[in-house]
């Protein structure tokens, strides 16, 4: 198994995994705890009744960041299973590379802006969801890292290859 394998493979592993994470991030109502219960940002629960959160700007544009980042992400999961399941077509993981990048800014937007929203009000503690979104951005960046080098080596031995050189 060459370099430029290891890396599709390494991208694959990480960008599944950074959507399972970013799913249960985004699905669950786990993002801040408080005195009482805890909320997402979906549903807030408190002393065990769950109620829909009223329309709140910077939520709404949290879920939509992070339900984007989820599609994106699993976009660039099945196009990176493609270029692992098919060696010798010309499939360029740069595409991939740029649907994971994509991924990982939306993911640090509504990230950034729920933490700027969250911060400053007492009482209130992150949770376990709220982390797993801040565990899933560095899986996807490095994910696309993986697929982008494995594409450069790729287009590296294309460049190359009608040269009389011996690698």
């Amino acid at each position: 198994m060459g370099v430029k394998h290891s890396l599709q493979m390494g991208g694959a592993c990480l960008s599944f995994l950074a959507n399972i994470l970013t799913v249960l991030s985004t699905a669950s109502n786990y993002w801040t705890r408080h005195h009482g219960g805890h909320s997402g940002l979906w549903q807030e629960c408190s002393h065990g009744t769950c109620s829909n959160i009223p329309c709140q700007t910077m939520l709404a544009v949290t879920g939509a960041c992070m339900v984007l980042a989820t599609g994106f992400g699993i976009v660039a999961t099945v196009m990176g299973m493609k270029i692992l399941c098919h060696q010798g077509e010309s499939l360029r993981g740069q595409v991939t590379s740029a649907f994971l990048f994509l991924a990982g800014l939306l993911l640090l937007i509504a990230l950034t802006g729920y933490t700027v929203k969250t911060a400053w009000k007492n009482d209130v503690f992150f949770s376990w969801s709220y982390f797993l979104g801040w565990l899933a951005l560095p899986f996807s960046i490095l994910a696309g890292f993986c697929f982008l080098l494995a594409d450069m080596i790729v287009q590296s031995t294309d460049a190359i290859s009608g040269f009389p050189v011996c690698l």
